[in-house]
């Protein structure tokens, strides 16, 4: 079952901070924008689900002639994005859904990408499951992710400091890939981003035939 209390402070913290998240972000995006176009580069122009667009910072890495479907839970955010789409001339379809509990049609999509998303929702395991849920069996889900250090001092010194960083939004000691593989998909290739295995790119898949 949805935590909706959870999932509704975490909205309204997104859309508290949605007017700054740009200026907040800016230093950080100068080292993201290499790794944002290297993980876009492996999406085939097809149908693409982008969950948690935020601001629509992926959107100049979009697949030229990909369908691309964003969704974000924070109306503010969104708002944000629909300028930037607008901006960039980007024909992307973006709708307000939570990633928990997604309207979409069971293997509505060839693909499914996200970029710092599953550190802020609040059940990822369920959200894994519906990304899994809704992209056709055997198909490639995408993932740029912040993670706990798997050192055990630094792992420590994350779960001690994620109450605090919480209230911006994101938890930063998740174990995101039991995650992945708690909600049945396939985990097939991680690549750390030199950045002490924090970030990552991950490459999972669905199962492939009927899904459960």
């Amino acid at each position: 079952m949805i935590d909706q209390r959870a999932t509704e402070t975490r909205r309204r913290r997104y859309d508290r901070i949605a007017p700054f998240y740009d200026f907040m972000e800016l230093m950080n995006e100068q080292r993201m924008h290499p790794w944002r176009e290297k993980l876009w580069a492996q999406v085939s122009p097809a149908r693409v689900l982008e969950v948690g667009v935020g601001t629509g910072k992926n959107f100049e890495y979009h697949p030229r002639d990909a369908r691309v479907t964003g969704i974000d839970f924070s109306p503010r955010m969104l708002e944000r994005a629909h300028q930037r789409a607008a901006l960039l001339g980007d024909p992307i379809e973006l709708r307000q859904m939570d990633v928990q509990a997604m309207e979409f049609a069971d293997g509505s999509f060839d693909a499914a990408v996200a970029t710092c998303v599953f550190c802020s929702v609040p059940d990822p395991v369920q959200g894994f499951r519906e990304v899994k849920r809704v992209v056709k069996p055997g198909s490639r889900v995408f993932l740029m992710e912040h993670m706990r250090h798997s050192n055990l001092i630094l792992g420590a010194v994350m779960d001690a400091l994620t109450p605090l960083v919480r209230l911006m939004g994101p938890d930063i000691n998740r174990r995101t890939l039991d995650n992945i593989r708690a909600a049945g998909l396939e985990i097939e290739h991680v690549e750390d981003l030199g950045t002490g295995g924090i970030f990552k790119l991950i490459v999972a898949r669905g199962p492939n035939g009927k899904m459960p």
